[in-house]
């Protein structure tokens, strides 16, 4: 028995004064009010109502249940309209998750915006460099950077991830620069521990050919920051998103390797759990993502 319903035809009849006009402000049948109201009783194990072809009238238990229940239907309506307004209007925490190097560099100026933006939303932000479970461990949405996304997530792109080889000007003074990718394996390399293919790299050239290289080198890091403090101290050749090394690259730090050969590009994505009765706070955040980054991001100006 949906107990829930029963009340609310149990409140419907009362208030009424009869099955039948009781049956028609719920727009239902009066054999189903009827069964119902036998199995409430039923359920109880008392008498609500004393029925008769002409006059309906309430016992004491009845009584009882009738201002409980008229009570219980007011607090369930209030609660829908909250719910409905909350989902209309950003408000309530958001839990955000997002690689440390991209988040501290990119989404946290951001964030004094979207807070004087969205004053009724409280910001938890999470940055980790590994991949979480965005459903198990309760997060309303992540910035990851991934090549596919997740299949069981909703991703919208909001930027790209341009990746390089780069080594500082000293170190490429001390050991030339590589021609092809396969010098490579005569360098000393900085490894990205978080890639997937950490110790092979994939470029390719103007032509659309593809050249994998193995790599070598003395320092394996899973932080961007990491990997580009070595660069820069000049420890050897890294692969590098620009996102990262842009500044640098601009100021003549870090100088690009093998210019006429391209890494895979990798999005940059948001993604949320479901599409469907999307929260106004998270519906918010994408779109705000979305528009901060749009164009060409700033990292990738010349």
């Amino acid at each position: 028995m949906d107990r829930l319903r029963a009340f609310e035809v149990f409140v419907s009849v009362v208030s009424k004064g009869s099955l039948v006009q009781g049956a028609a402000a719920l727009n239902t049948s009066p054999a189903n009010v009827t069964r119902y109201l036998n199995e409430l009783e039923g359920h109880l194990g008392t008498r609500l109502l004393n029925r008769s072809p002409r006059h309906l009238s309430l016992t004491e238990s009845g009584e009882a249940l009738y201002e409980r229940s008229k009570a219980i239907l007011d607090d369930v309506s209030e609660a829908e309209a909250l719910a409905a307004a909350s989902n209309m209007k950003p408000r309530g925490r958001l839990r955000l998750n997002a690689p440390v190097s991209f988040g501290v560099l990119h989404l946290a100026p951001l964030w004094p915006r979207f807070l004087a933006q969205y004053p009724d939303v409280e910001l938890d932000v999470s940055l980790v460099d590994r991949v979480v479970d965005i459903v198990e461990e309760g997060f309303d949405l992540a910035v990851r950077i991934s090549r596919s996304g997740s299949a069981n997530l909703v991703a919208r792109r909001l930027a790209v991830s341009h990746n390089i080889a780069c080594a500082a000007p000293d170190y490429l003074a001390r050991h030339g620069m590589p021609q092809h990718p396969a010098d490579l394996g005569q360098h000393v390399c900085i490894v990205n521990a978080n890639a997937a293919m950490a110790d092979e790299w994939l470029f390719s050239d103007t032509a659309g050919n593809s050249h994998k290289t193995t790599v070598r080198g003395r320092l394996r890091a899973n932080n961007g920051d990491t990997a580009r403090a070595a660069a820069l101290a000049g420890h050897g050749i890294a692969w590098q998103p620009t996102f990262i090394i842009g500044d640098d690259l601009r100021a003549g730090r870090l100088v690009r390797v093998l210019p006429g050969y391209s890494l895979p590009d990798i999005d940059i994505l948001a993604l949320y759990p479901s599409r469907r009765h999307l929260s106004a706070k998270v519906r918010v955040m994408v779109d705000f993502l979305a528009d901060a980054f749009k164009g060409t991001p700033s990292w990738d100006t010349a």
